[in-house]
């Protein structure tokens, strides 16, 4: 039973996600940075673009059972590998080490399972010890250690 809900971010959701992606804290884990509010202006109207695209692909809001928003829970189709998507997810600082990373990759494997996806993807920053390791519960296994981007980055991959 999970204790989360997730809804597909919409357009009048920004400052839910400007939450995340402006929090030095949360983006620390991510790119190094946050993100200035004009270029997560950008970024969030691809979300939603993207978001209209597929029905079970997209970003997602991440509420506890309190009805809290906690942070973001990602299933990216890979356009150009149609048997692929990226899993992602993000928490507000306040809600980190409660296990709710874990429930997040849970119901978005679950999301996958009633797909045509059979491989998952998820990049972290190795350095993401706790990251690393919801992923490796969840059945992910390291394929890559790399630079991406100009920072380092690991590859974790999970056939469904």
């Amino acid at each position: 039973m999970f204790n989360i809900t997730l809804q597909k971010f919409e357009s009048t959701d920004f400052k839910k996600y400007f939450l995340l992606f402006s929090n030095e804290q949360v983006m620390s884990k991510i790119t190094e940075h946050s993100l200035p509010l004009e270029e997560a202006q950008e970024k969030f109207k691809k979300l939603i673009n993207r978001n209209k695209k597929h029905e079970t692909f997209g970003s997602y809001k991440v509420y506890n059972y309190s009805k809290e928003f906690i942070g973001l829970g990602s299933l990216i189709f890979n356009e150009e590998k149609n048997d692929e998507a990226e899993l992602g997810y993000m928490l507000l600082p306040k809600y980190w080490g409660k296990g709710y990373g874990s429930e997040i990759a849970e119901v978005l494997i679950n999301k996958a399972k009633n797909t045509n996806v059979n491989r998952l993807t998820a990049i972290i920053d190795p350095n993401n010890i706790p990251s690393r390791k919801i992923l490796i519960k969840s059945g992910f296994h390291s394929e890559k250690v790399c630079e991406i981007d100009g920072l380092p980055g690991e590859i974790l991959i999970r056939t469904i």
